[in-house]
């Protein structure tokens, strides 16, 4: 199908938009640094072009604002944008459910009662508690929202809920449990926050992050069959195996995300029902367009999060406020249904 002119612009648009982002991000904060002086300082910084006179050297305030406080957490914003955005994706195709996300069905909140306790009282990696706890809340979702056998829309959502929920609940006992010092810094990131992103965190998401999308966007024409329900066993694709790969790569990447940031809620459910409404389900546009849009909303969110007020707002409540309104049209929008009800 040859594209129209409106979809070729509209995938233009989904392809600057992070980029629009990026630099707009980099001009936001307490230190005002002009946008031209941007471009020079990356041009000079990363493919080594000098414009006339200008050097690095001249203008180290610039250098360290830029280089060290405001690029490694733009950059992490982007990564995590981009993995909670595939991950809807995925969980939306395999379970033929616009409805739901790692924050609905409850993953996020299972990895971050495993990050917080392995902070807090296991000499464990912070990123592999993340990530069994992020499985064992799938596992339960999964199992408790079969019906008679049947998995449906409002049973998957209320297991999510209920998950949700119990693994906030464990999360907020050992809240309980902790010295004040370690409360604090556990509240205030469970809430979601990219105010301690540094090159360290950006280089521990990054990899996990990246080779995760790459599997999926290699893995995509699965998402495909996957979607069509029934017709993917008739194909000869072994649901269940494919369901059990696409969850544990789901829930690895958001693992990671939430064991450095925190949960940061709707991004997952918000990005690629906005690219599936323009370019439709195919899903070697969806996965693509979902990384670029979803990471940057994600960098957008955090603007907002960040230059809002005086003090800096956690933003997983910024992203909630632009996801429930969303939530509230996408269920009055399929009644409930499922993705091609």
């Amino acid at each position: 199908m040859t594209p129209t002119p409106n979809r070729k612009l509209a995938l233009i648009l989904f392809l600057v938009f992070p980029i629009f982002s990026f630099l707009l991000s980099m001009c936001i904060g307490s230190y005002s640094v002009p946008l031209p002086a941007i471009v020079k300082m990356i041009a000079a910084k990363v493919i080594a072009i000098t414009f006339g006179e200008f050097s690095l050297e001249s203008y180290p305030v610039y250098e360290k604002v830029l280089f060290q406080v405001r690029l490694p957490r733009i950059v992490a914003a982007m990564l995590v944008g981009s993995a909670l955005a595939v991950s809807g994706a995925v969980l939306q195709a395999i379970f033929r459910n616009p409805l739901v996300d790692t924050y609905i069905l409850g993953i996020s909140a299972g990895a971050a009662f495993g990050a917080a306790l392995a902070i807090g009282f296991l000499p464990a990696s912070v990123e592999v508690s993340a990530f069994v706890f992020s499985m064992v809340a799938m596992f339960l979702t999964y199992s408790l929202s079969k019906v008679r056998g049947r998995v449906t829309v409002i049973s998957l959502i209320l297991a999510g809920i209920i998950m949700n929920a119990f693994f906030l609940a464990l999360a907020s006992l050992l809240r309980f449990s902790m010295e004040y010092v370690e409360l604090v810094g556990v509240v205030y990131w469970l809430m979601g926050s990219f105010a301690d992103s540094d090159w360290n965190v950006v280089s521990r998401i990054a990899v996990p992050t990246i080779a995760g999308c790459i599997i999926v966007y290699l893995m995509r024409w699965h998402l495909n069959v996957l979607s069509m329900g029934e017709e993917a066993q008739i194909l000869g694709i072994d649901v269940g195996k494919m369901r059990f790969i696409y969850v544990s790569i789901v829930s690895f990447i958001t693992a990671v995300a939430v064991a450095y940031c925190g949960i940061i809620g709707w991004i997952g459910l918000i990005t690629p029902n906005i690219v599936r409404a323009i370019f439709g389900p195919d899903h070697k546009l969806l996965i693509p367009l979902s990384i670029a849009a979803g990471s940057g909303l994600m960098v957008l969110a955090d603007d907002v999060a960040r230059s809002l007020t005086e003090f800096e707002i956690p933003i997983g409540i910024v992203t909630t406020i632009l996801g429930i309104p969303f939530f509230i049209h996408l269920i009055r929008k399929t009644e409930g249904g499922g993705l091609y009800a």
